[in-house]
C-alpha cells in the first residue's frame, strides 16, 4: 500500500480529501498545524477526523504565525472576522481571514514529512470554486509548488521520488464535495469549519466559512449535522 501525506485542517474539505485518498488505496500520514489560529477548536476536529480516517500516523506541527497581525485569524489583536457577507462580497478581493503564505508553510511541512516517510503523494483539500478569494487555493499555485517540490528536495533531484500534489476537490462546488463525502462515509459531525466559534466551539453560522458550508449542505439537499445558533 503506497503512503501519502494528507493535510488535515479539521474542516469538511480536508476530511473529504482524506477519504478520497483512502479510497484510492493510500496509507495516510496526517499532518495538522497549530499556527496560533483563533479558531483552535479545529485542532480537536483534526484529531477526530484523523481517527475516523484510520491514519497510520497523525502529527501536529507547531508553527507560531501569531506574529502576523495582518490576518483576522492570527495575531494578538486580530481584526474582526467578517460576518453575513453575500456570495458577491466573498468573491471580491482577498479577505482579512487570509493568513500570509499559510498554504505555502503547510505544504512545505507536508513535503518534508513526505520525503522523510518516502511518500511521493500529498493530498490537500483546496477548492477554487466555493472559496473566498484565497490565492493559495488556485490550481496554478498548486502546480507551481509541485514543480518546486521536485526541484528543492534530495528525493526529487536524485529521482527516487516524483512528488505529486493531489487536489481532488479543486474544481468541485461545496455541494459536490459533500455528496462525495457522504458516498465515502465521511461523518461531517466530526468536522469544524467556523472562523469564529463561541467558547464551547459552537459555530457562529455567519462567517464566510460557515455560510459556504451551509450553502453546500443546502444545495446537496442535506442538513449540516453541526449545531448552529437559532
Amino acid at each position: 500500500m503506497p503512503s501519502a501525506v494528507i493535510l488535515l485542517s479539521g474542516g469538511l474539505d480536508s476530511a473529504t480529501a482524506g477519504a478520497i485518498a483512502r479510497e484510492q488505496g493510500f496509507e495516510l500520514h496526517a499532518l495538522s498545524v497549530d499556527y496560533g489560529q483563533r479558531h483552535r477548536f479545529e485542532l480537536e476536529a483534526c484529531r477526530r477526523v484523523a481517527q475516523a480516517l484510520r491514519v497510520k500516523q497523525h502529527q501536529v506541527a507547531n508553527v507560531d504565525l501569531g506574529l502576523l497581525a495582518a490576518s483576522a485569524l492570527t495575531g494578538a489583536s486580530p481584526a474582526p472576522v467578517p460576518k453575513g457577507r453575500s456570495a458577491e462580497a466573498m468573491a471580491e478581493g482577498i479577505p482579512v481571514t487570509y493568513v500570509p503564505a499559510r498554504n505555502t508553510v503547510f505544504l512545505s511541512l507536508a513535503l518534508a514529512l513526505a520525503e522523510d516517510a518516502g511518500a511521493a503523494d500529498l493530498f490537500i483539500g483546496v477548492n477554487a470554486v466555493d472559496y473566498s478569494g484565497y490565492p493559495d487555493c488556485r490550481p496554478e499555485y498548486i502546480a507551481a509548488f509541485e514543480q518546486m517540490a521536485n526541484l528543492a528536495t534530495k528525493a526529487g533531484v536524485e529521482g527516487t521520488l516524483r512528488f505529486k500534489i493531489h487536489t481532488p476537490l479543486v474544481n468541485w462546488t461545496k455541494a459536490q464535495i459533500i455528496r462525495r463525502g457522504v458516498e465515502l462515509g465521511v461523518d461531517y459531525s466530526l468536522t469544524h469549519s467556523c472562523y469564529d466559534p463561541d467558547a464551547g466551539g459552537r459555530p457562529c453560522g455567519r462567517c464566510d466559512a460557515c455560510l459556504l458550508r451551509l450553502k453546500g449542505f443546502a444545495e446537496a439537499g442535506l442538513t449540516d449535522p453541526l449545531d448552529y445558533p437559532a
